[in-house]
């Protein structure tokens, strides 16, 4: 008897047993997929862990269908990595395999099967059971898997499903849909009859009287000509300005052949510059630091302050690492950051570098993941948000964490809800490769395992070209609305730097962190606010398209003409975001061109690049947005930066409020004056002597650092404590409240730490459920496995209770 133990896409944490031939079990190797029965009649992708003779004692295995991959497309230290992340963050193994592949590799048979349109099948060149699904998809427009499996009396159909898509006679929607197909491109080439100069005569008397074939094949001459390399189906109709049907003519006559190529779905197509890149003395000393604490140290934090030029020391690096053949993962908090990085390492590495996110497609990502897999030489560098983590690296070599103190580099949902750059310093170790956190504003976690000795520590504190940092002025809110001195929501003072820069020629960043027009729509009459129907939550004013929407679960209404309480038709908007900003701007500067950068105008696979680049090019004078614009973005032509509302930030109802809103409004200033001339940041608050905006004032991190790490130390909060956030959904409010409180109790018993809850958050319903969340405090010196252990013995038997088993329950470990 032989057996493999496979990983299932689903939010499962066991592994599966499954039966296999004797002459399987020796072609099998770990980390290739096979497609597996699973319940009733379901078919999934599993993932083999490994080969074994062991039966399965509590159930009886079943045999695998078949086998998908000739050789593993997953590596031996990608899957230990996975069952780190799953053991780690507490959440199936099925999850973390569900969460890294690309669906494109995931095939499930949950599938609809549909006939392309327009195409004409050679019924000849079918085979029985395709040509039974054919005549069925004539009846039907689309069947299920189910259906064809009874159609043609087979269990085992994914392999003809497979023919028949490689033959573009059908097309699979949901899971099946993205499997992976290289592109091919169609290229012409001149008969071979053709060839010799006799056959050109011929040709020429072929064509005497078809003009616009002629054309065409006059056309091909001279592109073969001029670029001496094969002609494209595309190119050729482009320069003759024909159509494709007068080429598929010529084919027909015999006098171009047509054949396929494979191409890449993402190629670089400009130019990379042979200049050196130089660094300045302290640039040259950090890059010298950083090499040196790797011989002491895995992990190092690179503190520059912005616009130091972390990016050139980065390269710097890279380059040294790509000499020793090694790879390299830069990964970043933002896709929007991706589209302006990738633009500058193309310069120096050309087509080394791949980029990896939730923009591409599915089989852009299936490219990326097989070049990463076969260390090819186009995925040298690789590029991207968290995802990238989990990619087949052959031969890793530095892990490039960049703007490390970012919250989005943690997961909140769905499981795996893993923190990227504390994985990738696992993953790291265990390819033995180096990590480097880069920040101007490291998070406090990360500067403390520095001041412990764990990792080392390299400052950059003055910027490129000694460009001199922003001045930042403070306007008090309160003094100028007493003054009567703002318009809208911009103080005179504001608007006179906006003035002054415009006229200069210089481009503004305003920064507030809430998309839509205003949050908050109330009844002058009776102080009615239109809420959410699913969400204990209010509704934002979008006045673009003049609704109400929801921003947890996407519910929207037309904008009410009058109170739905009171019928009053008095109704005003309490609070702003980014688009009354843009509307205000626009009365006050009708000369100016504005644009806006939320997610709502980056919807879409270039939403960023198109906002960017017409930013970069300087065709819009001020750029308004939420944190987006916070990260890393570079442009030189910025000498104004305005934060609207400092306060929104700071009595945000979190533990790290005063750490973010320091980070967020450092990294904002940051964005000003990054060339020749000083620039010049204005902050607008009610509240200018908090500590926080001194801070940011003074330029003051160690400042910060000091007091945030004094509250944590009195509050038991991290770096000091480890916190394990449970949270508890259920639509029943009663059940709810009920079942939390019983684990609570159960978990303060158990547990000798402080366990706080069960508390309601401050979004309490969400989608129609109800949401209590319970925190467990671990402190530093107890054992953190141990104690996760004991809690899901608890969660264990908390799902056990028949009346608790629907309460949905979910374990975030290192809450961010």
């Amino acid at each position: 008897m032989f057996f493999i133990e496979v990983i299932l896409p689903l939010s499962l944490a066991k592994t599966f047993t499954y039966r296999v031939s004797e002459a399987e079990f020796h072609f099998i190797k770990k980390g290739m997929r096979v497609v597996v029965p699973f319940g009733k009649s379901k078919m999934y992708t599993a993932l083999v862990l490994s080969v074994h003779q062991n039966a399965p004692t509590l159930y009886e295995a079943k045999e695998i269908h078949q086998i998908i991959d000739e050789k593993p497309i997953a590596t031996e230290i990608q899957i230990k990595h996975w069952l780190w992340i799953a053991d780690y963050y507490m959440c199936g193994i099925g999850d973390v395999y569900r969460g890294a592949f690309p669906t494109g590799l995931l095939l499930e048979s949950e599938t609809i099967i549909s006939h392309k349109a327009g195409v004409v099948v050679n019924d000849s060149e079918l085979s029985d059971d395709e040509f039974l699904i054919y005549e069925a998809l004539q009846h039907q427009s689309s069947l299920k898997v189910q259906d064809i499996i009874s159609i043609l009396n087979k269990k085992n159909i994914i392999p003809i499903l497979q023919k028949m898509i490689s033959k573009d006679i059908i097309f699979l929607e949901e899971e099946i849909k993205e499997s992976y197909k290289p592109k091919l491109v169609r290229y012409v080439k001149l008969h071979s009859k053709y060839e010799t100069d006799e056959g050109l005569n011929n040709l020429l008397e072929v064509l005497k009287n078809a003009n616009k074939q002629k054309e065409i094949v006059l056309a091909f001459f001279q592109l073969q000509a001029s670029e001496k390399k094969p002609v494209t189906v595309k190119k050729l109709v482009e320069i003759s300005n024909t159509s494709a049907t007068i080429v598929k003519a010529l084919i027909e006559k015999e006098i171009l052949e047509e054949y396929f190529l494979q191409h890449d779905r993402v190629s670089f197509k400009g130019e990379t510059t042979d200049k050196e890149l130089l660094l300045s003395t302290a640039q040259e000393n950090a890059f010298n630091g950083i090499k040196n604490s790797f011989f002491e140290k895995d992990v190092s934090l690179l503190h520059g302050v912005t616009s130091s030029g972390k990016t050139e020391i980065y390269i710097k690096l890279i380059e040294e690492y790509l000499q020793s053949g090694k790879q390299v993962l830069y990964l970043l908090p933002e896709i929007a950051l991706t589209t302006q990085l990738v633009s500058r390492l193309r310069l120096h590495f050309g087509n080394k570098v791949a980029v990896f996110h939730s923009k591409y497609s599915n089989n852009e990502r299936v490219e990326v993941w097989k070049q990463t897999l076969e260390n090819s030489e186009k995925a040298q560098i690789v590029i991207g948000a968290r995802s990238a983590l989990f990619l087949p690296f052959a031969n890793l070599g530095l892990l490039i964490v960049d703007e490390e103190h970012e919250q989005t580099f943690k997961q909140t949902d769905p499981a795996p809800r893993y923190h990227a750059r504390d994985a990738a310093v696992v993953l790291a170790n265990y390819h033995k490769a180096k990590v480097l956190l880069g920040s101007a504003t490291p998070s406090i976690e990360t500067y403390y395992n520095t001041q412990a000795g764990k990792y080392g520590l390299v400052s950059l504190s003055e910027r490129y070209n000694n460009v001199r940092m922003p001045e930042i002025v403070l306007v008090d809110l309160k003094d100028k609305h007493f003054r009567k001195r703002m318009t809208g929501h911009f103080s005179d003072l504001l608007i006179e730097e906006i003035a002054e820069a415009l006229s200069l020629g210089e481009q503004i960043i305003l920064f507030q962190n809430r998309r839509g027009y205003s949050p908050v729509i109330e009844c002058i009459t009776c102080g009615h606010v239109p809420h959410c129907q699913q969400c204990d939550v209010s509704l934002t004013f979008h006045k673009n398209k003049n609704q109400l929407r929801c921003h947890y679960c996407g519910y929207a209404i037309a904008k009410p003409t009058h109170c739905h309480s009171c019928s009053s038709i008095d109704m005003t908007t309490k609070g702003f975001g980014t688009e009354q900003i843009e509307q205000e701007l626009a009365a006050l500067f009708p000369n100016a061109k504005t644009a806006r950068m939320d997610q709502d105008t980056t919807r879409g696979k270039f939403g960023f690049e198109k906002i960017i680049d017409t930013f970069k090019n300087r065709e819009v004078d001020i750029l308004v947005g939420t944190q987006m614009l916070a990260k890393g973005l570079d442009f030189d032509n910025v000498s104004l930066v305005g934060i609207m509302n400092a306060d929104n930030m700071l009595h945000h109802p979190d533990f790290r409020a005063f750490e973010r809103s320091y980070q967020m409004m450092t990294q904002v200033a940051g964005r000003a004056g990054r060339a020749e001339k000083q620039g010049k940041v204005v902050i607008q608050t009610y509240n200018p002597n908090h500590n926080t905006i001194q801070q940011v004032t003074n330029h003051n991190y160690a400042g910060m650092y000091k007091e945030q790490l004094y509250d944590r130390q009195i509050y038991k909060y991290p770096p000091y404590f480890r916190i394990i956030k449970l949270t508890l959904k259920h639509r029943d409010f009663e059940k709810l409240k009920e079942g939390s409180m019983w684990l609570y109790q159960v978990l303060s018993q158990n547990l000798a730490m402080p366990v706080l809850g069960p508390e309601e958050p401050a979004v309490s319903r969400i989608r129609n459920e109800y949401i209590r969340t319970i925190l467990v405090k671990i402190p530093h010196n107890l054992h953190l496995g141990n104690t996760k252990k004991t809690i899901q013995k608890m969660l264990n038997s908390f799902e056990a209770v028949p009346q608790y088993r629907a309460v949905k329950t979910a374990v975030n470990v290192d809450f961010y």
